[in-house]
C-alpha cells in the first residue's frame, strides 16, 4: 500500500464565498482528509470571473478554526507582500488559539503583480529579500521565551523592543516553503521550513527539486528527514471516462493535459500517479480541487482513492 497524506487545497480567488469555503471544509474534515488549505490571493486568474469576490485567507481561517474541529488548517502559501511580518505573527498565533493548534503557515514572497495593483499593495522589486526577513522575524517573535525581548535589524524591517506576543498553541507552528527556485529556496527551506513543497511539477522536477532541498538541509547540519516533502496537484478524478471528461469541462482543462500535469482518470490511475510521486519522496499531496461545488468529487477521492492510501 501507498502511503501518502492528502489534503484538500482550494482556490477561492477564482470565485467562492466564505460560506462556500466552509461547506469544502466541513466536507474534508467530515471525509477523513487530514486538512484544508486555501490560496491566498485577492484576483481571479485566467478567464475567471471571481465572484463574489475575494475572502482574506486569514480571515477565513479564523473563521474556520471555530467551525471544525479536527481538520488543520492553512495557507499555500500567504504572500509575503501583503502583510507586514508582526502583524502577520499575531494573525497566525491568533488563529492557531482560535483552532486550538491546528494551523500551518505557508509563505512565499508573492508573484501576481495584477492583485497588487488592483487592491495598491506595493509590489517591490526585492521581494525574496523581503521574504527571507519575514521568516526570520515570525519565526523569531515565536520562539522568543514569554517575558524576553526581540529586536530585529534588517534592511527591509526594525523591530525594537518587541514583547514578542501573542504565543502560538503550537510550539512552534508547522512553516510551509515551496517553490521551483535551484538555489535561494531550498537555503530558505533548509533554514526556517517544516515541510517543502513542490507545486505543479513533474515526477521528474520534484525529485530534483527534493534533492536540492534535502542537500541544503545536510549543509547547514540539519537531517534531511527533518523536513516534509509534499506536491500540490490539480485532481480530476472520476468513476469512468465521462465523469473524468465532466469534471474536466467544469473547470476548463482537457483530460490528457490533466492526466499528463495533475492527478487525472479513474481512482486506480490516481492512486498509481501517487504511488510514483511517492517513490522520490513525497508524503503528502495538496489536491488542488477546482470546482468546489462537486462535493461528490470529494467523497469518490475519500471512498476510492484516499482508501486504498
Amino acid at each position: 500500500m501507498v502511503i501518502m497524506d492528502l489534503r484538500i487545497f482550494t482556490e477561492p480567488q477564482q470565485g467562492a464565498s466564505y460560506d462556500t469555503l466552509l461547506t469544502v471544509a466541513k466536507a474534508t474534515e467530515d471525509l477523513g482528509f487530514d486538512a484544508f488549505f486555501r490560496s491566498d490571493h485577492y484576483a481571479a486568474m485566467g478567464d475567471a470571473d471571481g465572484l463574489p469576490g475575494p475572502t482574506d485567507a486569514w480571515i477565513t481561517l479564523a473563521g474556520l478554526a471555530r467551525e471544525t474541529k479536527r481538520i488543520r488548517l492553512g495557507t499555500l502559501v500567504t504572500a509575503a507582500t501583503f502583510r507586514l511580518p508582526g502583524p502577520l505573527a499575531i494573525q497566525v498565533a491568533q488563529v492557531d488559539q482560535m483552532s486550538g493548534g491546528r494551523v500551518e503557515l505557508g509563505l512565499g514572497s508573492g508573484w501576481f503583480a495584477e492583485e497588487h495593483a488592483a487592491y495598491g499593495i506595493p509590489f517591490p522589486a526585492d521581494k525574496f529579500a523581503r521574504f527571507e526577513e519575514q521568516l526570520a522575524i515570525i519565526t523569531g517573535l515565536w520562539s522568543t521565551k514569554p517575558g524576553d525581548k526581540f529586536d530585529f535589524d534588517g534592511e527591509h524591517y526594525q523591530l525594537t523592543n518587541s514583547p514578542a506576543l501573542p504565543k502560538p498553541m503550537q510550539d512552534p507552528v508547522p512553516v510551509l516553503i515551496g517553490g521551483h527556485g535551484a538555489t535561494r529556496t531550498p537555503r530558505l527551506a533548509a533554514q526556517y521550513a517544516t515541510e517543502f513543497n513542490m507545486p505543479f511539477s513533474s515526477i521528474e522536477d520534484s525529485a530534483a527539486q527534493f534533492g536540492r532541498v534535502r542537500a541544503a538541509a545536510e549543509a547547514r547540519g540539519r537531517r534531511a528527514d527533518d523536513l516534509i516533502y509534499s506536491n500540490a496537484l490539480v485532481a480530476c478524478v472520476g468513476a469512468d471516462d465521462a465523469e473524468v471528461a465532466r469534471r474536466a469541462a467544469a473547470i476548463g482543462r482537457e483530460v490528457d493535459e490533466l492526466k499528463t500535469n495533475g492527478l487525472a482518470g479513474s481512482p486506480a490511475e490516481v492512486v498509481d500517479k501517487i504511488g510514483r510521486y511517492a517513490e522520490i519522496g513525497a508524503q503528502r499531496i495538496y489536491l488542488q480541487i477546482l470546482d468546489l461545488a462537486d462535493l461528490d468529487h470529494l467523497e469518490l477521492i475519500a471512498e476510492k482513492v484516499q482508501a486504498q492510501l
